[in-house]
Protein backbone atom coordinates (compact mmCIF):
# COMPACT_ATOMS: atom_id res chain seq x y z
CA UNK A 1 0.00 0.00 0.00
CA UNK A 2 0.98 3.11 -0.94
CA UNK A 3 0.29 6.87 0.14
CA UNK A 4 1.43 10.81 -0.30
CA UNK A 5 3.41 10.84 2.01
CA UNK A 6 4.90 14.71 0.83
CA UNK A 7 1.13 15.32 1.79
CA UNK A 8 0.79 13.77 5.04
CA UNK A 9 3.90 16.04 6.32
CA UNK A 10 2.31 19.13 4.67
CA UNK A 11 -1.11 19.08 5.86
CA UNK A 12 -2.75 19.52 9.70
CA UNK A 13 -5.37 17.09 10.67
CA UNK A 14 -8.61 18.95 10.82
CA UNK A 15 -11.06 17.76 13.99
CA UNK A 16 -14.47 17.61 13.66
CA UNK A 17 -16.68 19.57 15.40
CA UNK A 18 -18.59 17.71 18.59
CA UNK A 19 -21.79 18.33 19.91
CA UNK A 20 -22.62 17.15 23.23
CA UNK A 21 -22.61 13.06 23.89
CA UNK A 22 -25.70 11.49 23.44
CA UNK A 23 -26.70 8.96 26.43
CA UNK A 24 -26.08 6.01 23.99
CA UNK A 25 -22.69 7.46 23.92
CA UNK A 26 -21.45 7.78 27.25
CA UNK A 27 -23.12 4.26 27.79
CA UNK A 28 -20.58 2.97 25.06
CA UNK A 29 -17.60 4.63 26.67
CA UNK A 30 -18.57 3.41 29.94
CA UNK A 31 -19.32 -0.42 28.55
CA UNK A 32 -15.46 0.22 26.27
CA UNK A 33 -13.64 1.23 30.15
CA UNK A 34 -15.34 -1.38 32.15
CA UNK A 35 -15.42 -4.47 30.06
CA UNK A 36 -12.43 -3.85 27.11
CA UNK A 37 -15.06 -5.13 24.99
CA UNK A 38 -16.89 -2.58 22.32
CA UNK A 39 -17.07 -3.89 18.72
CA UNK A 40 -18.73 -1.99 16.69
CA UNK A 41 -19.37 1.03 19.05
CA UNK A 42 -19.95 4.54 18.17
CA UNK A 43 -17.18 5.96 19.96
CA UNK A 44 -17.36 9.21 17.89
CA UNK A 45 -15.64 12.15 19.27
CA UNK A 46 -15.07 10.31 22.17
CA UNK A 47 -12.47 11.51 25.11
CA UNK A 48 -10.20 8.63 25.62
CA UNK A 49 -7.24 10.44 26.43
CA UNK A 50 -4.79 8.24 28.64
CA UNK A 51 -7.61 5.35 28.53
CA UNK A 52 -6.49 1.46 29.32
CA UNK A 53 -7.16 -0.14 26.42
CA UNK A 54 -4.66 -2.73 26.10
CA UNK A 55 -6.12 -5.57 24.17
CA UNK A 56 -9.60 -3.91 23.80
CA UNK A 57 -12.28 -5.18 21.21
CA UNK A 58 -12.95 -2.52 18.95
CA UNK A 59 -13.10 -4.54 16.12
CA UNK A 60 -15.61 -1.89 13.62
CA UNK A 61 -16.02 0.80 15.91
CA UNK A 62 -16.77 4.21 14.85
CA UNK A 63 -14.15 6.22 16.66
CA UNK A 64 -14.53 9.44 13.66
CA UNK A 65 -12.52 12.43 15.86
CA UNK A 66 -12.21 10.43 19.26
CA UNK A 67 -9.12 11.52 21.24
CA UNK A 68 -6.78 8.40 21.98
CA UNK A 69 -3.69 10.43 22.79
CA UNK A 70 -1.46 8.28 25.12
CA UNK A 71 -3.87 5.64 25.16
CA UNK A 72 -2.29 2.04 26.00
CA UNK A 73 -3.75 0.34 22.94
CA UNK A 74 -1.67 -2.53 23.22
CA UNK A 75 -2.64 -5.33 21.38
CA UNK A 76 -5.92 -3.96 20.66
CA UNK A 77 -8.54 -5.04 18.15
CA UNK A 78 -9.08 -2.39 15.88
CA UNK A 79 -9.89 -4.21 12.78
CA UNK A 80 -12.36 -2.01 10.47
CA UNK A 81 -12.60 0.92 12.74
CA UNK A 82 -13.20 4.18 11.44
CA UNK A 83 -10.45 6.61 13.16
CA UNK A 84 -10.94 9.05 10.99
CA UNK A 85 -8.92 12.44 12.30
CA UNK A 86 -8.92 10.57 15.12
CA UNK A 87 -6.07 12.17 17.81
CA UNK A 88 -3.55 9.13 18.27
CA UNK A 89 -0.44 11.03 19.11
CA UNK A 90 1.85 9.62 21.49
CA UNK A 91 -0.70 6.45 21.60
CA UNK A 92 0.89 3.32 22.31
CA UNK A 93 -0.90 0.66 19.62
CA UNK A 94 2.39 -1.93 19.76
CA UNK A 95 1.31 -5.22 18.40
CA UNK A 96 -2.21 -3.75 18.06
CA UNK A 97 -4.10 -5.33 14.74
CA UNK A 98 -5.17 -2.36 12.06
CA UNK A 99 -6.45 -4.14 9.34
CA UNK A 100 -8.46 -2.39 7.07
CA UNK A 101 -8.93 0.27 9.79
CA UNK A 102 -9.70 3.68 8.68
CA UNK A 103 -6.95 6.28 9.78
CA UNK A 104 -7.48 9.01 7.16
CA UNK A 105 -6.04 12.28 9.07
CA UNK A 106 -5.11 10.58 11.78
CA UNK A 107 -2.63 12.29 14.26
CA UNK A 108 -0.41 9.74 14.88
CA UNK A 109 3.15 11.84 15.70
CA UNK A 110 4.90 9.87 18.57
CA UNK A 111 2.61 6.83 18.53
CA UNK A 112 4.18 3.47 18.58
CA UNK A 113 3.27 1.01 16.29
CA UNK A 114 6.20 -1.99 16.50
CA UNK A 115 4.11 -5.19 15.64
CA UNK A 116 1.02 -3.69 14.50
CA UNK A 117 -0.84 -5.30 12.05
CA UNK A 118 -1.41 -2.59 9.32
CA UNK A 119 -2.60 -4.91 6.29
CA UNK A 120 -5.20 -2.67 3.70
CA UNK A 121 -5.39 0.34 6.61
CA UNK A 122 -6.06 3.69 5.08
CA UNK A 123 -3.46 5.97 6.43
CA UNK A 124 -3.43 8.90 3.82
CA UNK A 125 -3.15 12.39 4.98
CA UNK A 126 -2.19 10.96 8.47
CA UNK A 127 0.15 12.91 10.63
CA UNK A 128 3.79 10.73 11.00
CA UNK A 129 6.03 12.12 12.12
CA UNK A 130 7.66 10.79 15.04
CA UNK A 131 5.90 7.41 14.71
CA UNK A 132 7.95 4.52 16.47
CA UNK A 133 8.13 1.18 14.64
CA UNK A 134 6.30 2.37 11.51
CA UNK A 135 5.67 -1.12 9.52
CA UNK A 136 7.48 -0.75 6.30
CA UNK A 137 4.13 -2.36 4.99
CA UNK A 138 2.62 1.52 5.08
CA UNK A 139 4.48 3.23 2.47
CA UNK A 140 7.07 3.03 -0.48
CA UNK A 141 10.65 4.64 -0.22
CA UNK A 142 9.76 7.53 -1.35
CA UNK A 143 7.47 7.91 1.33
CA UNK A 144 9.83 7.58 3.75
CA UNK A 145 12.61 9.63 2.17
CA UNK A 146 10.22 12.82 2.60
CA UNK A 147 10.08 11.44 6.74
CA UNK A 148 12.72 11.70 6.79
CA UNK A 149 13.56 14.80 5.17
CA UNK A 150 10.85 16.38 7.65
CA UNK A 151 12.68 14.74 10.71
CA UNK A 152 15.95 16.69 9.53
CA UNK A 153 14.63 20.28 8.89
CA UNK A 154 13.24 19.90 12.52
CA UNK A 155 16.88 18.82 13.54
CA UNK A 156 15.74 15.18 15.14
CA UNK A 157 19.02 13.69 12.70
CA UNK A 158 18.70 10.33 14.14
CA UNK A 159 15.11 9.58 12.96
CA UNK A 160 15.85 11.31 9.90
CA UNK A 161 18.47 8.45 9.59
CA UNK A 162 16.63 5.77 10.67
CA UNK A 163 13.68 6.59 7.67
CA UNK A 164 16.41 7.44 5.01
CA UNK A 165 17.58 3.69 6.22
CA UNK A 166 13.94 2.32 5.85
CA UNK A 167 13.84 3.80 2.56
CA UNK A 168 17.21 2.52 1.23
CA UNK A 169 16.27 -0.70 2.22
CA UNK A 170 13.42 -0.71 0.00
CA UNK A 171 15.19 1.06 -2.73
CA UNK A 172 18.86 0.96 -2.73
CA UNK A 173 19.62 3.43 -5.57
CA UNK A 174 17.48 6.39 -3.90
CA UNK A 175 20.38 9.03 -4.48
CA UNK A 176 18.49 11.84 -3.10
CA UNK A 177 18.25 9.01 0.65
CA UNK A 178 21.87 9.00 0.61
CA UNK A 179 22.93 12.42 -0.30
CA UNK A 180 20.04 13.69 3.13
CA UNK A 181 21.60 10.82 5.11
CA UNK A 182 25.13 12.49 4.51
CA UNK A 183 23.81 15.28 5.72
CA UNK A 184 22.03 13.75 8.66
CA UNK A 185 25.42 12.11 9.56
CA UNK A 186 27.71 15.01 9.32
CA UNK A 187 25.56 17.40 11.44
CA UNK A 188 25.86 14.20 14.12
CA UNK A 189 29.33 14.56 13.69
CA UNK A 190 29.86 11.25 11.55
CA UNK A 191 32.12 13.11 8.80
CA UNK A 192 33.99 9.99 7.43
CA UNK A 193 30.14 8.21 6.87
CA UNK A 194 29.07 11.52 5.22
CA UNK A 195 31.44 12.34 3.17
CA UNK A 196 31.08 8.04 1.98
CA UNK A 197 27.55 8.89 1.28
CA UNK A 198 27.87 11.87 -0.61
CA UNK A 199 30.55 10.49 -2.85
CA UNK A 200 28.08 7.15 -3.48
CA UNK A 201 24.77 9.64 -4.57
CA UNK A 202 27.01 11.60 -6.93
CA UNK A 203 28.15 8.01 -8.72
CA UNK A 204 23.76 7.14 -8.32
CA UNK A 205 23.26 10.78 -10.01
CA UNK A 206 25.67 10.49 -12.68
CA UNK A 207 24.67 7.19 -13.45
CA UNK A 208 21.06 8.02 -13.30
CA UNK A 209 21.43 10.40 -15.67
CA UNK A 210 20.70 13.90 -13.34
CA UNK A 211 23.40 16.19 -14.17
CA UNK A 212 22.22 18.55 -11.51
CA UNK A 213 21.70 16.21 -8.85
CA UNK A 214 25.56 15.27 -9.43
CA UNK A 215 26.72 18.56 -9.03
CA UNK A 216 24.97 19.27 -5.66
CA UNK A 217 26.34 15.95 -4.29
CA UNK A 218 29.83 16.94 -5.74
CA UNK A 219 29.37 20.03 -3.86
CA UNK A 220 28.34 18.70 -0.65
CA UNK A 221 31.25 16.16 -1.03
CA UNK A 222 33.70 19.44 -1.16
CA UNK A 223 32.10 21.01 1.97
CA UNK A 224 32.71 17.95 4.02
CA UNK A 225 36.03 17.42 3.10
CA UNK A 226 36.42 21.29 3.75
CA UNK A 227 34.58 20.32 7.22
CA UNK A 228 37.36 17.80 8.19
CA UNK A 229 40.42 19.96 7.44
CA UNK A 230 41.61 21.38 11.01
CA UNK A 231 41.77 24.44 9.88
CA UNK A 232 37.81 24.23 9.53
CA UNK A 233 36.29 27.01 11.94
CA UNK A 234 32.52 27.13 10.84
CA UNK A 235 30.65 24.75 13.84
CA UNK A 236 27.64 24.18 15.32
CA UNK A 237 24.35 21.61 14.78
CA UNK A 238 22.62 22.01 11.57
CA UNK A 239 25.27 23.63 8.95
CA UNK A 240 24.53 20.94 6.97
CA UNK A 241 20.66 21.32 6.99
CA UNK A 242 21.44 24.48 5.65
CA UNK A 243 23.18 23.54 3.07
CA UNK A 244 20.59 21.13 2.19
CA UNK A 245 17.56 23.43 2.30
CA UNK A 246 19.49 25.12 -0.41
CA UNK A 247 19.40 22.07 -2.14
CA UNK A 248 16.27 20.72 -1.28
CA UNK A 249 14.30 22.13 -3.91
CA UNK A 250 16.40 20.67 -6.77
CA UNK A 251 16.26 16.95 -4.77
CA UNK A 252 12.62 16.68 -4.26
CA UNK A 253 12.32 17.40 -7.59
CA UNK A 254 14.65 14.59 -8.84
CA UNK A 255 14.28 11.85 -6.13
CA UNK A 256 16.10 9.24 -8.37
Amino acid sequence: MKFPILTTIALSVALLPFGPARAEDLEAIRQLLSTQQCPNCNLAGAGLVLADLAGADLAGANLVGANLSRADLTGANLTGANLTGASLHGANLTGANLTDANLAGADLRGAYLSNAIVENAMINQAQLVGVVGLPASVGNAEDFYRLGVQEALEGNYNNAIDYYNLALDLKPNLAAAYFARSMALADLGQLPRAIADAKYAQQLYARLGSPEGEQVAGQLVEVLEIRQTPTEVEGGSGVFMRFFQTAAPLLLRFVF
